[in-house]
């Protein structure tokens, strides 16, 4: 935190260096003697020096308009339309106007225009030249983030590692008890090999979920299409979808791109269609719409299953929460599906919600914030959502 604050500093003291002589380079500007600033007002090299700072970085000019700023201000959110988005960011910046102080101040920033998720941060404001403010924001959530992940993985394997090697040591003792009778061996075994599976599945979900909490996608976001990730979804559970006869189809908007990291959005998308496949009926449908809505795309996974009750639906998304945890047992459910799905929103600025009617079918809709316009800074060339690597069978909810 330290070696941040100093580079923040050092960064900061870069950049009004650009303005000591701004009126001086101004006037020889205006007599062609020098290199012209550009249509923002400054030099050309308060801009570079924005592209390679490891802060997110941000200057506004006297109508408080983002006239220069980081790539990551755009992908993190601060910045939409040349404008802050947070009401404290806003605030910082006036009362520096105000008064000319250079302020530092540690807050949670909202991480999308939907949704819980905050970014904790490191903020300094301070003048630069006579018309502009500058505004670096350091992320202090890697050591916080990794902190709760220790603490939270010894708590879950612990817990939930109980149950599978508990029926596991049973089970074996039953075969070498039941030795002399080759039927009760046989059904032992197979049940043996199912609990090694669901053990095998929670293992690699819990992994799975630490690495969602210890990694954040828009560090390094690339752009990602709507339309590759739904088709990625789709495949993941197309071997179960068939066995049930279970027909999928998609509508809606085509051609719309998000920010962040593909592999986590197809893991969100599969989770919510393998959910709809495994809590439906045979012969029915799956249908996944993707619409515009504002600045967010939101994707609903639509299903004609046995639904969920009024009074469960708040706690569907709680880690290891199960509504029916017999027929979790049956599809070998870990109760973990639905809470990766909330992380990844979450880690993308966005959310997740379900509407559901018992007997007749669930909707859920994951809401991610669309690739902005003015983000072309931070796009990179698009590439084929991955399936992340692990038996279809394995994964259920």
């Amino acid at each position: 935190m330290e070696l941040a604050l100093i580079l923040a500093g050092a960064a900061l003291g870069l950049l009004i260096g650009f303005c000591v002589g701004f009126s001086r380079r101004a006037a020889r500007h205006n007599s062609g003697t020098d290199d012209p600033l550009d249509a923002s007002g400054l030099s050309p090299g308060v801009g570079q020096v924005l592209i390679v700072l490891r802060s997110l970085a941000i200057v506004l000019d006297e109508s408080e308009t983002v006239v220069k700023a980081s790539p990551a201000a755009y992908a993190f959110g601060i910045v939409r339309a040349q404008r802050l988005v947070a009401e404290e960011l806003v605030e910082l910046v006036a009362n520096t106007r105000r008064d000319g102080r250079i302020r530092q101040v540690d807050l949670q920033l909202p991480r999308g225009p939907v949704g819980d998720a905050v970014v904790p941060v490191g903020v300094r404001v301070a003048p630069l030249g006579a018309a502009h403010v500058l505004v670096l924001i350091e992320d202090q959530s890697d050591v916080r983030r990794l902190d709760a992940v220790r603490r939270d993985f010894v708590a879950n394997v612990s817990h939930e590692l109980k149950t599978p090697l508990g029926a596991l040591r049973l089970l074996s003792e039953a075969v070498v008890h039941g030795a002399h009778d080759p039927e009760a061996v046989v059904r032992f075994a197979d049940r043996m090999q199912h609990e090694s599976q669901r053990l095998g599945q929670l293992v690699q979900e819990l992994i799975d979920l630490s690495r969602l909490e210890s990694h954040d996608p828009m560090k390094e976001p690339e752009e990602v299409s709507l339309d590759t990730v739904v088709a990625a979804g789709f495949d993941r559970t197309r071997e179960v979808a068939a066995a049930k006869h279970i027909s999928f189809s998609s509508d809606g908007e085509s051609g719309l791109a998000v920010l962040g990291n593909p592999d986590q959005l197809v893991m969100a998308l599969g989770n919510l269609i393998e959910n709809a496949v495994n809590y439906s009926a045979e012969s029915t449908r799956v249908v996944v719409r993707m619409r515009r809505r504002g600045a967010l795309a939101e994707i609903d996974v639509v299903d004609q299953g046995i639904g969920i009750p009024a009074a469960e639906q708040e706690r569907i998304f709680e880690r290891f929460y199960r509504v029916d945890p017999a027929r979790s047992r049956m599809t070998g459910g870990t109760g973990l599906g639905l809470s990766i799905v909330k992380h990844i929103a979450r880690n993308h600025g966005g959310d997740v919600r379900v509407v559901s009617h018992e007997g007749v079918g669930s909707t859920f809709t994951l809401r991610v914030p669309l690739l902005s316009p003015t983000s072309e800074t931070v796009r990179r060339p698009v590439r084929p959502a991955t399936q992340v690597r692990r038996p279809v069978e394995q994964r259920t909810l």
